[in-house]
């Protein structure tokens, strides 16, 4: 089950299971997002899925492409 280990639920920490989605715009291509090997599409929202533990990095990475981030919302189990 999400957020479990063998040891049980409550050993797990609460910022290890917590999972949060960025709704982003204005992602663009540029010189660091020519390292991927797919292209940016311009328009439109991204959705981005990120654990609690990386979300800085992440803000970093869509700020570094040009994105803005609009929402922020956490994410349940069940809508992984």
């Amino acid at each position: 089950m999400f957020g479990q280990t063998t040891l049980g639920a409550s050993s797990v920490s609460s910022s290890a299971s917590r999972v949060f989605r960025y709704e982003v715009v204005g992602l663009r291509q540029n010189s660091e997002s020519d390292k991927n090997k797919y292209s940016i599409r311009n328009s439109g929202s991204v959705f981005i899925t990120v654990p609690y533990s990386r979300m800085n990095e992440e803000y970093q990475r869509i700020t570094r492409l040009g994105g803005k981030i609009i929402k922020i919302e956490p994410l349940t189990a069940e809508e992984n």
